[in-house]
């Protein structure tokens, strides 16, 4: 993957309202193999399924102009495995919600989707419109099972049952600021002692006194605020911040976010850097991506969620070298590890042709490689190992093949690397996966039905504040009150209150 996932499964978000390095398992060949070494199942050989065409939805990320031709080459796989062909359905990320909307409430062919906390999830299993796994995973998923572990598979659960299941990527963050490195040599900024927000604002006034006409920091990207990069370093947003759990040591108490002291403070930082001149005036209007303004010499830093190899791969965006200041330790949380999973769609004829081939894309190699990253020899080229890069006379505006979806698709851990990437990356992913504190309300998916009209109110009101306190531009003395005021209007106590409800009844459920 040659672009930051979080950036994108962020933008995926606002759409919507965003490792160990495993061996290749081809699962023997057709002829000697049947699914339960194919794809993880009980019944016989290929050769003794039935054909069958499934066609799977997924977000349209990048270019996939050859498209078909990797389609073709998928088939081959699926065929020789499942006696199953694949056809792709790439849908664009602003027509994604109400496509899957009109899909999933017809009897349209679909078989397999991308789902997750910010793309209908809680409500697709509410509305029955995803059909149960636990079953299907027992009998035709063992290889799923292996590489995914119980906790993280909960995540995909709603009422006690398995509705999707998360890709294997990066299932936690950690957070904190990202800079230039030559920025940071010259003036001799000590990286590792920046431990605090606070430890922050001395390096921003350096910034400040010594850089003119730059920035001395930016939000994530045009749809983040300064502060939104450091919210998930101090709750669990329960999916959509509309009632959260504060720290990560507590008792399972719902909150409104907006009216804590951990909030507050927050705000009041940004605006302190407002007032400092360290945030840019046009912060939430902008829409050039910080990597482009860094590239333009208009910018030091910006605030990230991050994992590893982030730097190296904002590098590649931003043509300089960057170096991050990680102020929190990796945390995990339903939101981080649901935000993109895939699940059977109740239209699918066939659900346990569907499951095999959600098996193999968490243990086939050769098919998650050819999805990743094309054909080789055509789309990239080995360059040493397992590390991959484009082709003589290829690059990224010439490529015909470069989606940068890996995160997106079953087991990312068996894919290659490319080239600009440590080679021991998926090493450090799953040691970062491991070592993350994980919410005590990991795999808990609240379902917003029942207070969808509260929800969309809340929501307008949002608009009017959120990004302006948490930018800096509003002062908070003055909105916040205010802010919280229309919260409670909109009905966001009742919304607190049917997500405690729905939390104490996971809790009940998974003693």
């Amino acid at each position: 993957m040659r672009k930051r996932t979080n950036g994108i499964v962020a933008m995926l978000l606002t759409v919507m309202l965003v490792l160990a390095a495993c061996g290749g398992n081809s699962g023997g060949s057709a002829s000697n193999a049947g699914a339960t070494n194919a794809a993880g199942g009980e019944t016989g050989g290929a050769s003794e399924l039935k054909p069958y065409e499934m066609t799977v939805a997924f977000l349209s990320i990048g270019n996939t102009k050859d498209l078909a031709e990797v389609q073709a080459e998928v088939n081959k796989i699926t065929q020789a495995k499942i006696n199953a062909t694949v056809k792709f359905l790439p849908i664009d990320i602003g027509a994604w919600q109400q496509q899957m909307n009109l899909m999933l409430a017809g009897n349209e062919p679909l078989d397999i989707l991308v789902t997750g906390t910010g793309l209908n999830f809680g409500t697709q299993a509410a509305k029955g419109q995803l059909v149960e796994m636990d079953d299907l995973l027992a009998k035709y998923g063992q290889d799923i099972q292996k590489v995914v572990g119980e906790d993280v598979i909960k995540a995909g659960s709603s009422n006690g049952k398995i509705y999707a299941l998360p890709s294997v990527r990066d299932w936690a963050a950690d957070y904190g600021l990202v800079m230039r490195q030559d920025i940071v040599d010259k003036h001799k900024i000590d990286v590792n002692a920046i431990k605090t927000l606070d430890d922050l604002t001395a390096v921003f006034q350096t910034i400040k006194d010594n850089e003119p006409g730059m920035a001395a920091v930016l939000p994530e990207g045009p749809s983040f605020s300064v502060i939104q990069s450091m919210v998930g370093s101090v709750i669990d947003p329960l999916g959509d911040e509309n009632g959260v759990l504060v720290g990560f040591d507590g008792e399972l108490k719902v909150v409104n976010w907006y009216e804590t002291p951990e909030y507050a403070s927050l705000v009041k930082k940004a605006r302190e850097w407002y007032n400092a001149g360290f945030i840019p005036k046009d912060v939430s209007t902008n829409q050039t991506t910080s990597e482009q303004l860094i590239k333009a010499n208009k910018a030091f830093a910006f605030m990230a969620h991050m994992k590893p190899g982030y730097e190296s791969k904002e590098s590649l965006l931003t043509g300089t070298p960057l170096v991050a200041a990680r102020i929190s330790p990796a945390i995990s949380t339903t939101s981080s590890i649901a935000n993109i999973m895939f699940g059977i769609a109740r239209n699918s004829e066939d659900p346990e042709r569907a499951m095999m081939f959600l098996n193999l894309l968490y243990s086939d190699a050769d098919l998650v490689n050819l999805i990743d990253y094309g054909i080789k020899g055509k789309h990239y080229e080995v360059k040493d190992g397992n590390i991959i890069g484009f082709p003589a006379g290829v690059d990224s505006s010439s490529s015909t093949y470069n989606p940068t979806h890996g995160w997106m698709w079953g087991n990312q851990l068996l894919s290659h690397i490319w080239e600009g990437d440590n080679a021991d990356l998926w090493t450090k992913l799953d040691e970062f996966n491991k070592s993350a504190v994980k919410s005590k309300a990991l795999g808990f998916s609240f379902t917003a039905d029942p207070v969808k009209t509260e929800v969309a109110a809340v929501q307008n009101v949002k608009e009017q504040f959120k990004i302006g306190l948490e930018n800096g531009t509003l002062d908070p003395d003055k909105y916040l009150p205010e802010y919280i005021a229309k919260l409670k209007s909109a009905g966001m106590d009742k919304i607190v209150a049917e997500k405690q409800k729905q939390l104490d009844e996971w809790a009940a459920a998974n003693k």
